[in-house]
């Protein structure tokens, strides 16, 4: 069964924060600034065949004011086919200063594509 939501994630590249955390479940943490969480989900999206389906982009994500890195998603329908995809957002998700409490940063593709 194919993915009814398309995820565009946004790491901001500013925030000089680090976090421990396994990149796939089972891995042993490491420490992840925002170009590796960036780079990491990447490719866990092009290692599962998601290319289509969700993009990774580097901009604001919210929450300057704290320590990142920091993490948003936000969660469009597939379009039909032929159709072209929008922009507008059908749910929203915000990892500001908690990316750290996932079990590992493969979650952040995996919860949302749900």
């Amino acid at each position: 069964m194919r993915a009814r939501r398309r995820l565009v994630i946004t790491v901001c590249p500013l925030e000089p924060g680090r976090v421990s955390l396994p990149v796939r479940p089972g891995d042993r943490p490491r420490r992840l600034d925002a170009a590796a969480i960036a780079r990491h989900l990447e490719a866990l999206a092009a290692d599962r065949g998601l290319g289509d389906l969700v993009r990774v982009r580097q901009a604001c994500a919210g929450g300057c004011a704290g320590r990142g890195p920091n993490v948003s998603v936000s969660i469009h329908p597939v379009p039909r086919p032929g159709e072209r995809p929008d922009e507008v957002a059908i749910a929203w998700r915000s990892y500001v200063q908690s990316i750290d409490t996932l079990p590992c940063l493969a979650a952040v593709i995996d919860d949302n594509l749900r």
